[in-house]
């Protein structure tokens, strides 16, 4: 199993709808918006580091009013 954390910059007075449609994403098991330099923080839990691509890069980078992301992957 492989836990990976994205941290996600919104659009401005996009965080409450990406909150929703970033919870809804196979393999985002938590999820919720924060203070500071990002908006919204996605716990993954996957089965492999090529799963937190696909999620990361290829999903939620691609939901509409998400600005940019960083992703951890955790030791």
């Amino acid at each position: 199993m492989v836990t990976a954390y994205v941290l996600v910059k919104a659009n401005t007075g996009e965080a409450d709808r990406l909150l929703e449609d970033v919870a809804a994403i196979d393999g985002v098991v938590d999820a919720h918006i924060v203070a500071g330099d990002v908006d919204l923080i996605a716990k993954l839990d996957v089965d492999a580091p090529t799963d937190v691509k696909e999620i990361a890069a290829d999903r939620i980078q691609t939901v509409d009013g998400v600005e940019s992301t960083e992703t951890y992957i955790s030791m």
